[in-house]
C-alpha cells in the first residue's frame, strides 16, 4: 500500500504522519518523487480499508494497494517513478536509470593477470565503457572449469581501477565473501547461479553498496523480482537488473535466448534500472553487436560487454569475448543508435 502526500506537503505533516502509521504497526518508507511524496508501508495491510487512511490528514491525495507480491521493486510503490542507481567511481558519479545515457560496462569474464586486466581496462576505457567487469570468483558448470584467482584477483581489480579510474563491478559468489569483494567492487554482482540464494541475496541487501542482479537461467520474470525483493527489503534500495539470457529448447546456436522483451515488461511492472549482456546472451561474438544496437533501441539503461584483448587464449567465455578493436567499432554504432533514441551522453568517450 502506498499513500501518495499532495504537492506541497509540510515536512512536519509527513512526520506526523509516518509516526501515526508506525502507532498502527505498519512501517512507512518515504520515497522523494519528482513532484510529490510518497509513503510506502510495509507490514500487513490487508485488511486495512484506504479509505480509512484518507481520514489521517488532508495532505493526502490518495492511498493505493500495490497488487504484485513484490511490493518494493513494483514501480507503483514510487507511484510510477523510475529510480535511479548512483554510483561514485573515480572518475565522478555514474548514474543508472531510464533517464540518463546509456552505462556501459566492459572487461573480460575473468581476471586472468595483471597485465591483461590493466591493458582491458585502458582499452575499455578509451572507447568510452564506465565500468570495468571482471571475476575474481566464478561459478563455474563444471568443476574441473577455471574459478577464477579468488582474493589475489581482487588485488588486480584495484590496481585497474586505480590506473584506469574506472568503476569495478565483479561477482560475490558466498555471503563469507561480501566484505572482501565490498573493499574493491563499486557494484556487486549477484550471478545468475545465486539469483534465487535468499541468504546471500538478504545478506548482500544488508550492506549499502549498490547490487546488481543477473537473471536466472530459468527464471521468470516475477522470479527475478522476487528475488530483488529480497535485497529491497533488506535495506538496500540500489538493485540494477540485469537480463543476460534464459535457456530454451534451442542452444545449438546461441548459448541462451536473449529475452528482450523483457526491457518492456519490466519498464511497467517496476521501477529499477535495466542492463543487457548480450555477451551471455547469446554465446558468439558474431552476435553481440546486433544484440547490443538492438537492447539500446528497446530501451535499456546499461549494457555489459565481454572484452578481451586475446578472446583465443581466454581462460573462460573466449567465444563471446570482443577484441578491444571490435568493441570500439561497436561503441560507435552504439553511439549512433543511442543518440537516435536521446540515450546517449555527449562525455562518454572519457578525456
Amino acid at each position: 500500500m502506498i499513500v501518495v502526500m499532495k504537492v506541497g506537503s509540510p515536512e512536519f505533516e509527513i512526520e506526523r504522519l509516518s509516526m501515526e502509521l508506525k502507532s498502527l504497526g505498519l512501517t512507512p518508507e518515504k520515497i522523494v518523487g519528482k513532484h510529490k511524496v510518497v509513503l510506502g508501508l510495509v507490514g500487513d495491510t490487508a485488511d486495512l480499508d484506504p479509505l480509512q487512511f484518507q481520514e489521517l490528514s488532508p495532505w493526502i491525495e490518495q492511498v493505493l494497494r500495490v497488487e504484485q507480491p513484490f511490493k518494493r521493486a513494483s514501480r507503483g510503490y514510487r507511484h510510477g517513478e523510475a529510480s535511479e542507481v548512483i554510483v561514485s567511481t573515480p572518475n565522478g558519479e555514474v548514474l543508472f536509470g531510464e533517464h540518463h545515457p546509456v552505462v556501459v560496462v566492459a572487461g573480460p569474464c575473468s581476471v586472468e593477470n595483471e597485465g591483461m586486466i590493466v591493458e582491458t581496462a585502458h582499452r575499455v576505457k578509451a572507447s568510452g565503457a564506465h565500468f570495468l567487469r571482471g571475476g575474481a570468483y566464478k561459478p563455474r558448470t563444471s568443476p574441473y572449469a577455471f574459478q577464477g584467482h579468488g582474493e589475489s584477483a581482487l588485488a588486480l581489480l584495484a590496481r585497474a581501477r586505480e590506473v584506469s579510474g574506472l568503476g569495478i563491478i565483479t561477482e560475490v559468489m558466498d555471503s563469507p565473501d561480501i566484505e572482501v569483494v565490498a573493499e574493491v567492487a563499486d557494484v556487486l554482482q549477484v550471478g545468475a547461479r545465486n539469483m534465487q540464494n535468499f541468504s546471500l541475496l538478504k545478506k548482500i541487501g544488508a550492506q549499502d553498496k549498490p547490487v546488481l542482479l543477473k537473471r536466472g537461467m530459468a527464471a521468470t520474470i516475477e522470479d527475478w523480482l522476487m528475488a530483488a525483493e529480497y535485497i529491497l527489503a533488506a535495506g538496500n534500495p540500489n538493485v540494477i537488473l540485469c537480463e543476460r539470457g534464459i535457456r530454451t529448447f534451442d542452444r545449438q546456436y546461441a548459448r541462451n535466448t536473449l529475452d528482450l522483451s523483457a526491457i518492456p515488461v519490466l519498464r511497467s511492472l517496476t521501477h529499477l534500472p535495466i542492463m543487457v549482456d548480450p555477451s551471455h546472451g547469446t554465446g558468439k561474438a558474431d552476435y553481440v553487436p546486433a544484440m547490443a544496437m538492438a537492447a539500446i533501441a528497446a530501451g535499456t539503461d546499461s549494457l555489459m560487454i565481454e572484452v578481451h584483448p586475446n578472446p583465443s587464449k581466454a581462460l573462460s567465455d573466449g567465444p563471446q569475448s570482443l577484441t578491444p578493436e571490435r568493441f570500439d567499432r561497436l561503441m560507435q554504432d552504439l553511439r549512433i543508435i543511442g543518440n537516435s533514441v536521446n540515450r546517449w551522453s555527449k562525455t562518454t568517450v572519457w578525456a
